[in-house]
């Protein structure tokens, strides 16, 4: 969805609004907390149709005639037939990388993103009418049986067909002898199946859970935005070659199932289209085997004006990262996206006069300009390894994946006395505690006091589908709740005047609609968002590191000096629309 300035740029550059009128809703948008575009639609002031027409209009995009357009087979054939009739939208050239998608709504939520994902390459979006986009796919799509391959065509439904017989035989007809092997093209087809549509869901990780000796059927599950969701069950008689599969496809040894076991697949999406995964193998009760992979698509790093800081801490990390030389620390738990910000940095610090030297484990984000280092324990190169011959290499800046133990965390400390710009992560709750951390694990409370320069940390939250979220009036005792969690005298001098500082009855809030809609599969929540809190270090904060003080008093120093805690971040947000408290709460214990 078009942010609510650009948005408001465009009715005013087409002459779809007067300035006046606008400056009057606008006024109304931030009273109620919601987004100019859904008020526009909801009040009835403008008609989807309308605000279409002013971003053709402003943007340039052109509008096509499909009746009149040579549609590139070679092009549509690069996004599903699923997808292009769910989001109505057809590819129509593919020229020097540079992909062009006809649309039928330019304002469909991350339809950009996921097609470049899908796809690979650069997208251009282009405005047809959705009549002749229907008629398009039905063209393109024709006969497809006779030309797919026997392996796209055939998966799903045998797949399928496994399941119902399954259903129909019972497992107590199903003898040892009768699982079927590893190399049999019925599994091959149902690993690929599940790798390749956990991918297009945009799942982190899947998890095939076996039961084998149960009456309960192997259970596969996918997280999505942090979430757990159920995908589909498979017959246990299935599951001993499936894992095998998995295991020939990681180089793992199929024939030991008695201890964990990790490994490594790339697999081959579609042409030009790579997807690394890690494997995990664990052994559970019943001498069964569960395994666990990771998806790790190669990705661009984010602006660092996108990570989601706000205005305060967005300023304040500006100033800390373009400092010359010390330590900044990145915190949270795993999958808290500190991976993503460190590369957000390293964007914004990568310009040709800087060398930057990164030591990673796994590489999951690429940029030109960094020497990115694949750490591998097993041959020796470990994160303080990598980083000792760094200091050798004549960098400006270096990436250390994770401060791991004392070894790795001393020679960062001592780089960024000797005029490197060291950028790291640590597994801990908060900031304030990250201090501590370290200084447990036995480096100098000196040499660390004049090295931190700062330590971010932060949590992912779900934000709330764009195309169902509710508004709702709050009752009296719920924004009571929110601004107690923020704490009252906080409240007053951080949320700004933008956010109602005393209760009414005309507040409005956003939720998420139970049940949900298509775009957020059901759930009501679609993607996600960071919260943070960010500690600069100071004179006074440098004193009680020296001291050894406790978290509660770095903490409490924190606060004194200006740090928005995760919380309070979170609640922030919720006022914005951005997510919900549930969320908040969720991923936040204080």
């Amino acid at each position: 969805m078009i942010p609510d300035g650009r948005l408001a740029d465009i009715l005013i550059k087409s002459d779809t609004m007067e300035s006046a009128r606008l400056r009057e809703i606008q006024d109304k948008v931030r009273f109620n907390k919601v987004g100019l575009h859904d008020f526009l639609l909801k009040g009835d002031v403008l008609t989807a149709e309308d605000i279409v027409g002013a971003v053709i209009e402003v943007s340039g995009l052109s509008y096509l005639r499909l009746d009149s357009v040579n549609i590139q087979r070679e092009a549509s054939k690069l996004v599903s037939e699923e997808f292009c009739r769910t989001q109505t939208l057809i590819p129509i050239s593919l020229v020097d990388n540079v992909l062009t998608v006809a649309v039928e709504d330019l304002l469909l939520p991350d339809v950009h993103s996921q097609l470049r994902r899908m796809t690979g390459k650069d997208v251009v979006l282009a405005v047809a009418e959705g009549d002749t986009i229907i008629k398009a796919i039905d063209e393109c799509f024709k006969g497809d049986e006779a030309e797919a391959s026997l392996d796209r065509v055939m998966g799903d439904v045998e797949v399928e067909d496994l399941i119902a017989t399954e259903a129909m035989v019972g497992e107590d007809e199903a003898e040892e002898g009768d699982e079927s092997d590893e190399n049999d093209s019925l599994i091959v087809k149902l690993v690929n199946s599940i790798i390749v549509d956990a991918y297009m869901k945009g799942a982190s990780d899947i998890h095939i859970e076996s039961y084998r000796h149960s009456k309960h059927p192997t259970r596969i599950r996918i997280r999505v935005d942090g979430t757990l969701l159920d995908y589909r069950t498979i017959p246990n008689r299935y599951v001993k070659a499936m894992v095998s599969r998995i295991k020939i496809m990681s180089k793992l040894d199929i024939a030991e199932r008695r201890v964990p076991q990790d490994g490594k697949i790339t697999f081959n999406i579609s042409k030009g289209k790579g997807l690394e995964l890690r494997v995990a193998t664990m052994p559970v009760a019943g001498e069964q085997e569960d395994v666990v992979l990771r998806l790790l698509a190669a990705s661009e790093p984010l602006p660092i004006d996108k990570i989601g800081l706000e205005g305060r801490n967005f300023q304040r990390l500006k100033t800390i990262v373009e400092q010359p030389y010390g330590m900044i620390l990145v915190v949270g738990p795993t999958g808290s996206g500190k991976t993503t910000t460190l590369h957000s940095i390293m964007a914004h610090l990568n310009t040709a006069e800087r060398k930057i030297w990164t030591a990673e484990d796994p590489v999951e984000i690429t940029q030109y300009g960094l020497r990115q280092v694949q750490i591998a324990p097993k041959r020796g190169l470990t994160f303080a390894r990598a980083l000792r011959s760094f200091l050798r290499a004549d960098p400006d800046i270096i990436m250390v994946g994770e401060m791991r133990d004392m070894e790795t965390s001393s020679i960062g400390v001592e780089a960024s006395l000797t005029g490197h710009l060291v950028l790291s992560t640590l597994h801990t709750n908060n900031a304030p505690e990250t201090i501590v951390r370290l200084l447990e694990m036995g480096l100098d409370p000196f040499s660390f006091a004049d090295a931190l320069l700062g330590v971010l940390g932060q949590r992912l939250v779900r934000t709330l589908c764009r195309g169902c979220k509710e508004t709702y009036n709050p009752t009296r005792e719920e924004y009571d709740d929110l601004i107690y969690e923020f704490g009252q005298e906080d409240f007053l001098r951080s949320t700004g005047s933008a956010v109602n500082r005393q209760y009414s009855s005309s507040i409005e809030l956003f939720r998420r609609k139970e049940g949900g809609c298509a775009v957020c599969n059901w759930t009501g929540y679609k993607g996600r968002t960071a919260i943070h809190e960010l500690l600069p270090t100071s004179d006074e904060l440098r004193h009680l590191i020296v001291s050894g003080a406790p978290v509660s008093s770095i903490r409490e120093q924190s606060i004194k000096e200006g740090m928005t805690t995760l919380k309070q971040d979170g609640i922030v947000k919720v006022l914005k629309g951005m997510t919900d408290i549930h969320e908040v709460r969720r991923v936040c214990s204080r």
